[in-house]
């Protein structure tokens, strides 16, 4: 076997190998590569960094645990920048029940790391089934939708619901999704039914739908995958799992391209010492 043909036949082991270690190294030793962020990314940051101390926001966590390496990570950041400025949230879950444990999961640890109070800084209403109606509900009343939290407290026993009724009380929705909910439920219902803005972020492969509701200004901003969560990690400077995702996945995807260049160099020169010594194929 010649060099070429080696180029052309490299073990599929270690090809894999190459590829877990590329993923592997950089989560446990980050390369912190440049993260360049969007526009649409950017516009979302800077609109609930120019909210005040106790202005509130609605955070609706509609992805479960198949989405989560993507929507996880733009959640999280999300609740750190509003809680590190001391902005109310409200969370739900709309989506699919399965997604409550998702939510209680990355609301927990935001809470935990920002000493955060349930009923004061922050309130869970959890899930509650045919989503469109329940989005239409809160916008007369929250009440209407969900009379007590997550855990059993009714709304009208938690500090942080006093003066808050329904979408007039609130800054924004942002939506986390990997489903339609994003733009036939709080685009549509809630957006376009009671003018709330809306912010969303959504998987890589959804991302391209939504860009129609950026450029018509019925989304304020929009995270695009692993991606989308980087940049705003790096917008609220906080590199955590996503940065550390992306560069996995950047040297992987070199390492993937360098591979491939290798193989066609081995097949064109492996052909063309083949034409020079008069063999055909």
């Amino acid at each position: 076997m010649n060099i070429y043909e080696k180029m052309m036949s490299i073990d599929r082991r270690i090809l894999f190998l190459l590829i877990a270690l590329s993923v592997i190294i950089p989560l446990l030793k980050p390369l912190l590569l440049p993260v360049n962020v969007t526009k649409e990314a950017r516009n979302l940051y800077e609109f609930i960094d120019k909210l005040k101390p106790g202005d509130v926001v609605l955070l609706s966590l509609d992805y479960d645990p198949s989405t989560m390496a993507e929507c996880h990570p733009m959640a999280l950041g999300i609740l750190r920048h509003c809680f590190s400025k001391g902005i109310k949230v409200i969370v739900t879950s709309l989506a699919r029940p399965e997604g409550l444990g998702t939510a209680e999961m990355v609301l927990t640890q935001a809470v935990e790391e920002y000493n955060k109070k349930n009923g004061e800084d922050y309130v869970f209403l959890g899930y509650k089934p045919v989503p469109g109606a329940v989005i239409l509900a809160m916008g007369e009343d929250f009440r209407l939708a969900f009379p007590a939290d997550y855990y059993g407290t009714k709304l009208e026993d938690l500090p942080m619901m006093t003066d808050i009724k329904n979408y007039g009380d609130i800054k924004i929705v942002v939506t986390f999704a990997a489903s339609a909910i994003v733009d036939l439920g709080w685009v549509v219902y809630a957006g376009g039914t009671y003018g709330v803005p809306i912010g969303a972020g959504v998987t890589a492969v959804m991302a391209t739908d939504f860009y129609k509701y950026l450029q018509s200004g019925q989304l304020v901003g929009l995270l695009g995958g692993l991606k989308g969560a980087a940049e705003y990690e790096k917008l609220i400077e906080h590199p955590d799992m996503a940065i550390k995702g992306m560069d996995g996945q950047n040297v992987a995807h070199l390492l993937i391209v360098f591979f491939i260049i290798i193989g066609n160099i081995g097949y064109f020169l492996g052909k063309k010492a083949k034409a020079s010594k008069g063999i055909g194929g």
